[in-house]
């Protein structure tokens, strides 16, 4: 497995969640860690848990939406460190109101503007450095929604994970001969402070059985390990009570 110790990793979308968690591990095994998201606090606070736990990080507030912004932080941050090997990027949203018959046009926007558009800025950002460094590995927290079409998603956020597919696929497509590798992860539903924006609220003995941000932490720390002549392209992953498959047919002691 490769050593990680120095690498330069870019955590977007890490203030909480699968961003938090995925950047922790990799602190925790020797990367110098840039923690990114839209509020400064959560940042910061998982800035001081790393350093405690004796790893290096940093906070950098980030509206990925903002392409200006963006690329800005993606140049500094290169000026700084003189390189970027890793760029995990865990920032979405999603909306209440998710099917057809509830279209709201400003939400479903802001969601394309930063689960696409975001996700879009944030690659071509780092694309030039790892090409110069002739190394790089992207990381894009897809969704089970990016392979399958998801009622639980709802039809913007579909659309929006569909995109990153094509977006994570064509970077290997393109940059793998310049030792650029990409991958998209597809969880099913996780439990993260995503599942609390729901229209209906998610019983907790519900969210007991889906996948945790330590088990995608994991996952990103697997793929981030893996030598540079190996590309892992997609890893689908879901809980064994996979709503997806068994729908709301839950056992009666967990939705009493």
């Amino acid at each position: 497995m490769r050593d990680l110790t120095g690498k330069v990793v870019w955590a977007i979308g890490s203030g909480t969640g699968i961003g938090a968690s995925g950047a922790e591990l990799l602190a925790a095994d020797g990367a110098r860690v840039i923690l990114s998201g839209r509020r400064r606090e959560p940042l910061e606070e998982m800035v001081t848990r790393i350093e405690e736990a004796g790893g290096e990080a940093y906070a950098e507030s980030l509206d990925i939406a903002d392409g200006e912004a963006v690329a800005a932080l993606g140049a500094a941050l290169i000026e700084r460190f003189g390189r970027l090997d890793i760029m995990l990027n865990s920032a979405a949203i999603n909306v209440p109101n998710r099917e057809w018959a509830n279209y709201e046009a400003a939400s479903w926007d802001k969601l394309i503007d930063i689960d696409v558009k975001g996700a879009l800025y944030c690659m071509a950002a780092v694309l030039p450095q790892m090409r110069r460094q002739r190394d790089g590995l992207i990381i894009n927290i897809s969704s089970w929604a990016g392979r399958y079409d998801s009622a639980i998603g709802g039809v913007a956020y579909t659309a929006a994970k569909r995109a990153m597919m094509a977006l994570t696929t064509n970077v290997n497509l393109e940059d793998g001969r310049n030792g650029i590798r990409a991958c998209a992860i597809c969880p099913a539903e996780v439990a993260t402070p995503l599942i609390d924006k729901r229209a209906e609220p998610v019983p907790e003995a519900v969210k007991a059985r889906m996948l945790k941000p330590i088990d995608l932490g994991e996952t990103i720390l697997f793929v981030a390990r893996m030598p540079a002549s190996v590309c892992v392209n997609e890893i689908l992953i879901s809980p064994t009570w996979n709503r997806a498959y068994v729908g709301n047919d839950e056992p009666e002691e967990l939705l009493s």
